[in-house]
């Protein structure tokens, strides 16, 4: 190890939402902390911090509470009070209403740029967590006692930081993932989100549209100023006819695809395209190494969990290091890892099938599955089952999502 290495007790690579969001949750404890992000947090290019939306379900919603940002991310976040669900062309429809199952909303859509400000304000008033960023990890070695990373500034500065315990926060084709030799499967769906924010003639009243077509589901989310954010699925082709066509032009197919449920789409901003696919590590540990968030599974935004997921990961992790001697002690990641088999698949599962669910066109499909949507829409307990979406498929919820600070605090390494 060379004499200059910098020493801490967990490297979070990766600064988007849910690695910012652990490095929050850790400031509560005594452990050294160190985030690495490439790009700088409040630069225009930094992809996860972009004019995407996200929707937050209670169970993100009272992790965030938890870590001390909600009520500053709740200025700018557009409530989810019901949710309307159809099939194009075809008779199944399912309405939910938050206020049938005691709940203020479904949860709450905010623009990724916000989250992100929020959360790299408070990091930037924590202590315990030195910020790295911009610097780029350019590799990692791991052995049985650390992870030593090589990292470069923008401006070409050099070091290595030895670390007890390394997360990969580094999204879908994370590095660290590699480094650790964690192999990845990838699905293409064959299909890219058409991205953009738009205006109708009347303001979006807490109502969330998800409309199933051939090409792939087509979302309208509400936002706090009474607009709406639109996620639209298409094959890649018309993706881009759509994202390069004139605002009216794209208005016009918009409102043809989706109907007038909303009222009549009059303004559209900027148009982004993401190509979509479904990219799960085969495990999520591996020796002094944990992933987390998109490292560990990317998933299609079709219910709009991803970020949820993700976040849990990083509160269980949280929680299990939290008062650990050893943050990156191999029994610690393997109880992590068990905590997180059954969310991971249950969520995995459950996007999927929606996706080959609603994609299927043939006649005894549809058939089946729009007369499920009408069953869904008077069965009182499978409306009660999704409306607890947000706080996943694991048997006990974090420490965090439970509105529970983490336990008492690790003392540092000397």
């Amino acid at each position: 190890m060379s004499a200059a290495a910098r020493q801490c007790d967990v490297a979070i690579v990766g600064g988007g939402m849910v690695g910012a969001s652990l490095a929050l949750a850790l400031a509560a404890t005594r452990l050294d902390v160190m985030l690495i992000e490439a790009v700088e947090a409040g630069s225009n290019v930094q992809p996860s911090f972009d004019d995407r939306t996200t929707a937050l379900g209670n169970g993100a919603r009272r992790i965030l509470d938890t870590l001390g940002v909600w009520q500053e991310i709740a200025e700018r976040a557009g409530a989810i009070r019901s949710i309307h669900v159809s099939d194009s062309g075809q008779f199944g429809f399912a309405r939910l209403e938050a206020a049938e199952h005691g709940l203020e909303a479904f949860g709450y859509t905010v623009s990724n740029r916000h989250i992100g400000a929020v959360l790299w304000r408070a990091l930037r008033t924590a202590p315990q967590i030195e910020l790295l960023s911009p610097a780029r990890v350019l590799e990692v070695q791991l052995s049985e006692d650390a992870a030593q990373l090589r990292l470069v500034t923008a401006q070409g500065a050099a070091s290595t930081v030895r670390a007890r315990l390394i997360v990969a926060a580094d999204g879908a084709h994370s590095l660290v993932k590699h480094a650790a030799n964690i192999d990845s499967s990838e699905e293409d769906y064959q299909q890219v989100a058409l991205v953009a924010n738009l205006r109708t003639d009347r303001a979006a009243r807490a109502i969330a549209y998800e409309r199933f077509a051939p090409g792939g589901p087509l979302a309208l989310l509400p936002l706090a100023d009474g607009g709406y954010s639109c996620v639209w699925t298409l094959e890649p082709q018309r993706a881009r006819l759509m994202q390069e066509c004139d605002p009216a032009q794209f208005c016009a197919q918009l409102q043809q695809a989706f109907g007038w449920r909303a009222g009549q789409i009059r303004q559209v901003g900027e148009r982004s395209a993401y190509r979509l696919s479904l990219v799960r590590a085969q495990q999520c540990i591996a020796l002094r190494a944990a992933l987390i968030g998109n490292a560990a599974q990317a998933l299609h935004p079709i219910a709009a969990q991803g970020f949820n997921l993700g976040l849990r990961d990083a509160a269980v992790l949280a929680e299990l290091i939290a008062a650990a001697s050893d943050p990156g002690a191999a029994p610690l990641l393997g109880q992590f890892a068990e905590r997180r088999v059954a969310d991971r698949r249950g969520m995995i599962a459950f996007t999927d099938g929606l996706v080959k669910l609603f994609g299927d066109q043939r006649a005894a499909v549809i058939g089946a599955r729009n007369l499920g949507l009408l069953l869904f829409d008077v069965n009182a307990p499978a409306k009660r089952a999704l409306s607890r979406l947000s706080f996943g498929f694991g048997r006990a919820l974090p420490r965090l999502a439970r509105g529970l600070p983490l336990a008492a605090p690790a003392r540092s390494r000397e």
